[in-house]
């Protein structure tokens, strides 16, 4: 497909109202206080992280954590 036959996808009038993708809020990320959730690798526990926290689960003491996936639809077109 080149670039002039693309069309931007069109979304419910909610999504262009909140901000869209970059403006919004998003899950698992809270804006006012910078911090973000991720999932412990070992205990499957639900980790806040700060910015300059150390990496590690405060549960368990591991150093495996995984971010969590989004809720927001990802769709994709197969060709």
């Amino acid at each position: 497909m080149s670039r002039e036959q693309y069309q931007i996808p069109t979304g419910t009038q909610q999504s262009f109202t909140t901000g869209g993708g970059s403006g919004g809020r998003e899950y698992g990320v809270e804006s006012r206080a910078g911090i973000m959730h991720y999932i412990c690798g070992d205990c499957a526990v639900r980790v806040p992280l700060e910015k300059d926290a150390p990496i590690r689960c405060q549960k368990c003491g591991a150093r495996v954590l995984y971010k969590e996936r989004t809720k927001r639809m990802v769709q994709f077109e197969a060709r």
